[in-house]
């Protein structure tokens, strides 16, 4: 995990870095008198901190929960696969165009049981953020992505799909090798699969860059992160022809994992240390395999058919509608 100084702070976390520069102030006290024991003074700046880690993450704004989300710290996809699981096999290509960078996924093994993990994958830095085509997947990411979940069928293994995308890349070259058609694929397909299928939001969660691996038994959201049919930013310029409403936006646009919760579109909200997940990346990630899997034990015994029917029930009850009399 990034270390205070390399560590980014967003603004509404500035409190917290001016709190680690008096740990450093303090530090620098200590070795010019080393005969003062400044021990309890360390010790209650690191007790601060944590303090205002959980008042700042209690009191969060949407646009504040969208920023975490995408907090250049935070885990990605891979972070999270190697935090979790052992003996991951990264499996690679389309079989049609070529290996999407985006879209990642393989076997492996969670506390012992083989199951396919697909995700969208970001960079950490600016040259694999290039690389990733920042977690921006074209048509053969999707396709990928649907390769391995048929594959995961083949040899009756649960897949775990999680989230983490800007959108779906929207270059012409992309619409040249039929995105939509791609992603509304991916969509029928997994409403098909025959065995579990656990989903889960980990970062952004934009429109139809999400649904493309976004459909399964379970659907989890971890705490900050944001799942909705357009981003804010996008949002403000359609309504006012401007970014500056983005906040206006976010708080508009109900795209908060307690908002989601409510609308009855994810069905777990999985709790993140406090301050985000980028605080802590290995208890972020026990977090989230705890609710993997009780979530994959909910629902792995159940008969192939009977998962099926209930997928479909569950996204055919989604949204909210009035008849009106004949």
């Amino acid at each position: 995990m990034p270390q205070y100084p390399n560590r980014q702070f967003l603004d509404f976390e500035k409190p917290i870095k001016e709190l680690y520069e008096q740990i450093d102030d303090t530090k620098k006290l200590a070795e010019k008198n080393p005969k003062i024991d400044y021990s309890a003074t360390l010790k209650q700046l690191e007790d601060s901190i944590i303090d205002k880690r959980k008042e700042i993450t209690e009191h969060l704004t949407p646009w504040q929960r969208v920023q975490l989300s995408r907090h250049p710290d935070r885990p990605y996809t891979l972070k999270y696969i190697e935090k979790m699981c052992t003996n991951f096999v990264e499996l690679h290509g389309d079989r049609n165009v070529k290996d999407d960078k985006a879209m990642v996924g393989g076997f492996a093994q969670l506390d012992g049981e083989t199951v396919m993990i697909i995700g969208q994958q970001k960079g950490v830095n600016t040259k694999m953020r290039q690389l990733r085509n920042f977690g921006m997947a074209n048509p053969e990411g999707y396709r990928k992505a649907l390769r391995l979940m048929r594959l995961a069928e083949k040899f009756n293994k649960p897949i775990i799909a999680m989230i983490d995308t800007p959108g779906a890349f929207p270059g012409p070259e992309a619409e040249e090798r039929g995105q939509g058609e791609a992603i509304a694929r991916n969509i029928y397909e997994m409403i098909r699969l025959k065995v579990p299928v656990i989903v889960v939001i980990i970062g952004e969660g934009a429109s139809g860059g999400a649904l493309g691996i976004g459909v399964g038994d379970k659907v989890l959201m971890m705490e900050n992160t944001w799942y909705t049919v357009i981003s804010p930013e996008n949002c403000s310029s359609i309504l006012w022809r401007s970014w500056e409403k983005k906040e206006v936006a976010a708080e508009q646009l109900k795209l908060t994992a307690k908002d989601m919760k409510g609308f009855g579109l994810v069905d777990e909200i999985v709790e993140e240390p406090a301050g985000g997940a980028h605080w802590d990346y290995q208890v972020a990630a026990d977090m989230l395999k705890s609710s993997i899997k009780k979530a994959l034990e909910e629902v792995k015994h159940k008969a192939s058919a009977e998962r099926i029917n209930d997928r479909i029930e569950k996204y055919g009850k989604m949204g909210f509608w009035e008849e009106l009399p004949a």
